[in-house]
């Protein structure tokens, strides 16, 4: 799954990144180190510009809500619980299946957040004397220190209760596609810890290759065979994870502090 990550990069770095054509410095978010769902987070797109004469899709960096509101929900109530969408059923379920072929985005991050059950903590649950057992965070990002893009969704919805022009009377948001994590060796590994992303957790999100990104931002790819043929899992042996401080779990907490290394795990897990 996709929980929690860090998106620390400039939107002016992410602008030349993607080759994005238009944004709003207005909209410029500040580097977030704990990006935590209903955030308003940087997402890259694909569509004509409101109220442009010219409706020709225009790569554009925009600021969006996480955590998905579909255009025909009652209330926005339910995005807290839409972060993720999974990629084996994404072209199927009611919430997903249109905006997997007409409503694609990247979402840049550092890298993502996942925990680890610590060895005597799960002990005790087991046994049920602990209902919520410590664990251990680790940060898994690109190992050449790249930008993570990962493949997302979004979408509109009109709140009825506001007039028409008032200014949130449309919320645009988004949800994170994830995949069944790798199981191949990571590229850099802890000393004493994970081998893979499979040993961290069954879930990780989807990171799209540079190789993909225009065509899943393309609108006019439609055909949902062929977008099918995008999601499929990136190669493996990319990715780095490392243990960091267990602040991160706290939502508060907010720093490049939080992205440090650690020498050693803080809770001991079963690795």
């Amino acid at each position: 799954m996709c929980g929690r990550y860090a998106a620390s990069r400039r939107p002016e770095d992410l602008v030349g990144l993607f080759d994005v054509q238009k944004w709003e410095p207005k909209e410029a978010l500040a580097p977030d180190w704990n990006v935590a769902p209903t955030k308003e987070v940087h997402v890259v797109l694909e569509r004509p510009v409101k109220d442009a004469q010219d409706k020709q899709p225009v790569r554009q960096l925009r600021k969006l809500k996480w955590g998905l509101v579909p255009s025909w929900a009652k209330s926005p109530e339910g995005g807290a619980r839409m972060i993720n969408a999974r990629v084996e059923t994404v072209h199927e379920k009611p919430s997903f299946r249109r905006l997997f072929v007409s409503r694609r985005c990247l979402i840049p991050a550092d890298g993502y957040y996942e925990w680890v059950t610590g060895a005597g903590e799960r002990q005790l649950e087991e046994q049920g004397k602990k209902k919520r057992p410590r664990k251990q965070p680790y940060f898994v990002t690109p190992a050449d220190g790249s930008v993570m893009a990962m493949a997302g969704l979004y979408d509109f919805w009109r709140d009825p209760t506001l007039p028409e022009g008032h200014p949130q009377a449309w919320w645009v948001t988004c949800t994170v596609i994830t995949t069944e994590a790798e199981k191949s060796p990571l590229a850099v590994a802890p000393a004493a810890g994970p081998g893979s992303l499979a040993d961290i957790h069954p879930r990780m999100p989807l990171m799209l290759t540079p190789d993909r990104w225009d065509a899943w931002l393309d609108p006019a790819r439609t055909d949902i065979e062929a977008v099918q043929e995008l999601v499929a899992p990136p190669p493996g042996g990319l990715m780095r994870a490392y243990p960091v401080t267990t602040a991160v779990s706290n939502v508060r907490n907010n720093g490049p502090e939080l992205l440090e290394e650690l020498p050693a795990p803080e809770v001991e897990t079963l690795f």
